[in-house]
């Protein structure tokens, strides 16, 4: 019997779409593969259609950069002036987002999407302020180029060797509500060029020679109608499933991408998202944190943070999981979460490091199963890419370590000196074996590898008959020379492991009592200053940052119900609260928003709502907050939430 109802699930997102999108704006984007095509010509020429149907139309920015024909259709439309702001020695004319918010138009017309904004805006990229202006009830109308969205961002790199700085998240071109592309062959976008109604000649001419070549405009036309094709599969795709329209309905293929400390990782992302888009499917990002993570430098675990955010902007689920190894990790992850097809990356490791250690790819595969793993190179000759197990086998040299170690062997061998005839060559050998061991507990694999060498080396030469002399009488003490070494080795490597292990368990567990702690000091508050006042103390106590604590008054605004001794914030800052706390999301400090500030804000939420905002200042200006700390402050805020529910 056929089941011809709608599918459940399919419906309720379309629902949940319909009830988001009733009080948000509408937006359209003019898409297109490169300047000249006629995107914000088709911008104003529909705009002037929606106003002669009688709404109210405003330009909040247009760039027409010198084009007769562009400039005549400003012609009738309501204009909001431009801001001037002084960057460096230059004014800029930017669209001043406070007048449109408060003028409110129907339509806001809104040039170049991937625009970066100057420093000190409230948005860094034109595209969080195209959002603000959706979310505010506005309908907008606004240009791209292919070009600056983020999934082809490597792509382009390799097709025009241009790297473009300004993109933006390939959500923005998802949840638009619709997309005209602006599509002109590259021989009439070129005709244009050299007529001079692209950029003035001499400007035409470099751009013709830089990036305006055939080649480079066919493949970037590609990717325009690519991108439009998979948006309206989507379409089709979506409109088949709430309607239960019968057709094939293959198994739906997961992808996963594994990420580490190498730049390569960025690649993966992009590549990942290319994928999913052509499967229509979804993806997610892992960071497996072994017990080495610990041993990774800033600029490695910066990295990784990087990748992660990358992930996210890019409409990717991410999360960070614990695992001992690597390849048992991801593949028992993959298991559990229906995932068909991982994505790694190849480090281009020598050889010999994957004999000894190991190869992640190889075991990869080998452990997959039904699986499919896919393998990615970084495409550059030449350039290395490190694992975390390359980071963790990387000595760092330390001399007085290495004396240490030499001083102590020499006491061994002074001993053996003086007691050679008294101590057999086996015990005399367990004493150095002895050293080694210390010396791997103490200090790690290559001091332990360093004492076995020249443990080795001075045994030889003053215990080992002929004396003094490197000749060895006996070859089986070649044997025993080389099992003193190799026990060293393993000795140092299961103790190294042994130490991560409990360093990584260590951290765990502090965190854990962290929250535990925290929890409970909350829960025995008995009014709402007890509960600012724990806030506070723990973020001191556990981040050794300052803190604040903002909650609304009789007024409907935001006053400092508590902060550290000697906290002070200026005016600026106050706003970025503001803007937190009306916008529910976190602002300030190492995020997209308003992130000049010194503070992070984090809303305290509660099933009653937003009850106020938390706000921290990271002790290292201009450094990174890590996800797991930005995770913890807003553990932090939604306990210090619940708590306030009480009163």
């Amino acid at each position: 019997m056929n089941d011809n109802r709608p599918d459940p699930d399919a419906l309720l997102v379309q629902i949940q779409k319909d009830e988001e999108r009733k009080s948000r704006g509408k937006l359209k984007i003019f898409l297109g593969y490169a300047a000249g095509v006629g995107k914000t010509y088709g911008m104003l020429k529909a705009a002037h259609l929606r106003q002669d149907e009688g709404v109210d139309v405003t330009i909040g920015y247009v760039e027409t950069h010198g084009r007769a024909e562009t400039e005549e259709l400003l012609q009738g439309l309501r204009v909001i002036p431009r801001v001037a702001v002084q960057y460096k020695s230059t004014t800029l004319l930017e669209m001043d987002l406070e007048s449109i918010l408060l003028q409110h138009p129907e339509l806001v017309l809104v040039d170049e999407l991937a625009h970066t904004n100057p420093p000190d805006f409230r948005h860094s990229k034109r595209y969080q302020d195209v959002e603000e202006i959706i979310n505010a009830g506005i309908d907008v109308y606004t240009t791209l180029n292919i070009q600056h969205l983020e999934s082809v961002h490597d792509v382009v790199a390799q097709i025009t060797s241009v790297v473009v700085r300004e993109t933006v998240p390939d959500r923005i071109i998802d949840d638009a509500d619709e997309i005209e592309l602006m599509d002109l062959p590259p021989p009439e976008l070129l005709q244009r060029l050299v007529e001079g109604k692209v950029y003035i000649p001499d400007m035409a001419a470099r751009a013709v020679e830089k990036f305006f070549n055939e080649g480079n405009l066919f493949a970037l036309r590609e990717l325009s109608l690519r991108k439009m094709a998979d948006r309206v599969d989507n379409q089709m795709l979506e409109y088949m499933q709430t309607r239960s329209i019968p057709g094939p309905w293959p198994a739906t293929d997961h992808l996963l991408v594994s990420i580490g400390p190498s730049p390569l990782s960025e690649k993966l992302i992009r590549t990942t998202k290319r994928q999913a888009d052509r499967m229509n499917t979804d993806w997610r990002a892992v960071y497996v944190e072994t017990p080495i993570h610990h041993r990774l430098s800033k600029q490695s675990k910066e990295q990784i943070w990087k990748t992660i955010k990358l992930a996210e902007s890019l409409g990717g689920k991410t999360e960070t999981i614990f695992g001992l190894t690597i390849p048992d990790t991801l593949i028992d992850y993959a298991k559990k979460h229906n995932i068909t097809r991982i994505i790694i990356g190849k480090t281009l490791r020598p050889r010999w490091k994957e004999i000894i250690f190991g190869s992640i790819v190889d075991q990869m595969i080998h452990k997959s199963g039904d699986i499919d793993v896919y393998v990615i190179s970084s495409g550059n000759k030449g350039e290395k890419h490190k694992s975390s197990s390359d980071e963790f086998f990387i000595p760092t040299i330390v001399p007085e370590r290495y004396i240490e170690s030499l001083v102590l062997v020499s006491l061994v061998t002074i001993l053996g000196e003086v007691t050679k005839d008294l101590i057999s060559q086996t015990n005399l050998m367990m004493i150095y074996l002895m050293v080694v061991v210390i010396a791997a507990f103490r200090r790690g694999l290559y001091l332990a590898i360093f004492t076995a060498f020249i443990s080795v080396i001075m045994f030889d030469f003053f215990l080992v008959p002929p004396y003094y002399t490197f000749n060895v009488s006996d070859t089986q003490y070649l044997i025993s020379f080389a099992g003193m070494i190799l026990v060293g080795i393993v000795i140092s490597v299961l103790i190294s492991k042994a130490q991560d292990y409990a360093s990584s368990a260590h951290s765990r567990e502090k965190e854990n009592a962290m929250l535990y702690n925290l929890s409970k000091k909350l829960t025995g508050a008995l009014n709402l200053e007890t509960i600012i006042m724990v806030i506070v103390s723990k973020i001191e106590e556990n981040f050794d940052w300052q803190a604040v604590v903002f909650l609304p008054d009789d007024i409907q605004s935001l006053t400092v119900r508590g902060s550290s001794e000697g906290l002070v914030m200026n005016d600026d800052e106050i706003a970025v609260a503001i803007w937190s706390y009306t916008k529910k999301s976190v602002a300030g400090y190492d995020t997209d928003t308003l992130h000049a500030s010194r503070f992070r804000f984090i809303p305290i939420r509660s099933r009653k709502g937003v009850l106020g905002v938390l706000g921290v200042k990271p002790e290292e200006v201009g450094g990174v907050i890590s996800p797991d700390k930005g995770r913890i402050l807003e553990i932090f805020a939604d306990l210090m939430g619940l708590a306030m529910e009480r009163f």
